[in-house]
């Protein structure tokens, strides 16, 4: 007869036994999790991506601006020059007119009247139905020497445009914040695989695609250009 089994050989199969079904129950959680890591990353890669697109482009954006507003304020200085230069020479004949009928020389006020410019004409004829007040035509409304519109409407535009500027530079700024946002997701994702025990590894994933929903939320609200 064979010798009877010790308690040694009867519970030293039953110990693998116990160690394989704590596997079998660790495995499947452990794979959800990996999986939830992975479309974590995936997501958070693409996001990442696209910011970076993003901020590029409206960094751009702001480059075109600035400079087309630079322009606008050359071309309104420009232009400004122009006005100046028209009212100066308005300015020479009005001196040469008042000394001519200050003097009694009518022939030469007449000849002066005959020869101002189109645009000092309009203020000048609009003085003379005020009957003639001591500030001059220069001051009435009608007396608008070229390029006076022209400059005023370039300073605008340079205006409309450096806020264009400025507004693209803080959404590129945006963007490039959320990036940093992303890269938090990142690296918690991340980090859940290596570190802890499975419960802080769940925390440390669920940490990550807190911030990735936070992101994705905000990046939702930001404007977009192709």
């Amino acid at each position: 007869m064979p010798p009877p089994a010790e308690e040694g050989d009867v519970s030293a199969p039953e110990a693998p036994a116990s160690n394989t079904d704590d596997v079998a129950v660790r495995e499947p959680t452990a794979r959800a999790r990996e999986t939830v890591v992975l479309i974590v990353l995936s997501i958070t890669a693409v996001l990442t991506a696209w910011c970076g697109f993003q901020s590029a482009k409206w960094s751009g954006e702001m480059s075109i601006a600035f400079s087309q507003a630079s322009s606008a304020r050359i071309e309104a200085a420009r232009l400004a020059g122009v006005a100046n230069a028209a009212r100066q020479a308005d300015l020479t004949i009005w001196g040469v007119y008042l000394q001519a009928r200050a003097q009694g020389d009518t022939a030469l006020a007449s000849y002066v009247e005959q020869r101002l410019t189109d645009h000092f004409q309009e203020a000048y004829r609009a003085w003379l139905a005020e009957k003639q007040p001591a500030d001059g035509p220069f001051t009435m409304k009608e007396y608008v020497p070229p390029g006076t519109a022209e400059a005023a409407a370039a300073d605008e535009r340079a205006d409309s445009r450096f806020a264009d500027a400025l507004r693209f530079n803080k959404y590129g700024d945006n963007y490039t914040i959320l990036t940093v946002l992303f890269a938090m997701v990142l690296f918690f994702a991340a980090t859940s695989t290596k570190l802890g025990g499975s419960h802080a590894q769940w925390i440390l994933l669920g940490v990550g695609t807190m911030f990735l929903v936070t992101g994705t939320v905000i990046l939702a609200a930001f404007p977009i250009i192709i």
